[in-house]
Parts: C-alpha cells; sequence; structure tokens
C-alpha cells in the first residue's frame, strides 16, 4: 500500500481550517466548487471536476470538530476507490508559531502509479490553494486551478 502525505501551515485558528474541510462551502472555495451531498458523518459528498458525473464520490467517516476529517473514497477513478483521505489538524509544536499544521494523508493505495504521482502534485497544489484562501489570498478552486500537465 502506498499513501500520498503533505503538512502544511496555516496562520489561522484551527476552527477556521476544520469548518474549510467540512462543510460544502468550505470545500468549494478550495477544492472545487461544484459539490453535492452532506458533510456529516454516514453520508457522501460528491465532487465534480467538469464532467457530468461525480469524479470522486466520498462517504464522510469522521468529523471530529477542529480535529479531524476522514472520507472513505467509494466512487471515482479506480485508483482512488478504496482510499482514504484524512485530514488532521493540530496546532504547531512551536510555542512562538501561530499556525494550525494540517497533515493530509490519502492513503491505501493499492500501488504507486503515475496517476498517484498526478494526485500528489495536484494534492499540494490544493492543499496550498486552501493555505493562500485562508490567510488572504486567491482561491485555486476547480475550474480556477493551474493544470499541471496534459494529464487533464
Amino acid at each position: 500500500m502506498a499513501d500520498i502525505r503533505h503538512r502544511v501551515g496555516i496562520s489561522v485558528p484551527q476552527e477556521r481550517v476544520f469548518a474549510a474541510l467540512s462543510t460544502k462551502g468550505g470545500l468549494a472555495d478550495w477544492w472545487t466548487r461544484d459539490v453535492e451531498g452532506e458533510a456529516t458523518p454516514g453520508s457522501t459528498l460528491r465532487f465534480f471536476f467538469g464532467t457530468p458525473d461525480p469524479s470522486g464520490v466520498m462517504e464522510v467517516v469522521d468529523t471530529t470538530p477542529s480535529h479531524r476529517v476522514s472520507w472513505r473514497c467509494v466512487a471515482g477513478p479506480d485508483d482512488w476507490v478504496g482510499t482514504s483521505l484524512n485530514f488532521e489538524l493540530k496546532p504547531s509544536e512551536k510555542e512562538t508559531v501561530k499556525e494550525t499544521v494540517l497533515l493530509f494523508t490519502h492513503g491505501e493505495w493499492r500501488e504507486s502509479t503515475e496517476f498517484m504521482h498526478h494526485c500528489s502534485t495536484k494534492w499540494a497544489y490544493f492543499l496550498l490553494g486552501l493555505k493562500a484562501s485562508l490567510e488572504g489570498g486567491a482561491s485555486v478552486a476547480f475550474p480556477n486551478d493551474m493544470p499541471i500537465s496534459s494529464w487533464g
């Protein structure tokens, strides 16, 4: 099994980062503008990236306020189905730094593929867009994201 992992420090309170990860409006601000469903445990979220069918359907597994959002992919690209997506939030360990640390894992890939490499880059891009938008910069949510290759 293989995992994608990223760490991003965001200079806003954990509650704001959690809201961006755990609500449809928050997710639409940084990942894709087209989100359907409910963001509560046991429900599903459908994410659209310019196609009539959802590009990913996530079962919401956990939303521990201000600390964790966890999903399991139940439909989408074959490589994604069955993977887990976890957003862990914690305060910076440095007392002089006021930031929320986001530890992201897109885990349980069956194997490391070229698509996984592509997704790792896109996750990093979108997570940095989340940071920018929460800290007062511009959002990069689809369809305003930058293409990283001809992959799509």
